[in-house]
């Protein structure tokens, strides 16, 4: 997933906030966790990506997401 913006942290956060109705409790804050330490631009723009329309996306799709998201935080 590539895209020719880099995100700040600031717009991951934003838009962390504005999807925050629609996410698990637990993706929600282990995003927000990982956000208060300095991320790679290509993850900051891997996790804006995940969130983007995630409350417009399929059920399937967001389960997909979840995992993904999930997998970013849980080592």
């Amino acid at each position: 997933m590539s895209c020719p913006i880099d995100h700040t942290t600031e717009e991951v956060r934003q838009k962390l906030e504005e999807q925050k109705p629609y996410l698990p409790l637990e993706i929600y804050e282990g995003i927000k966790r990982m956000l208060d330490i300095d991320q790679p631009q290509e993850r900051l723009n891997e996790i804006f990506h995940l969130l983007k329309k995630y409350d417009l996306a399929a059920e399937d799709e967001q389960l997909e997401r979840n995992t993904k998201l999930h997998g970013m935080f849980i080592k």
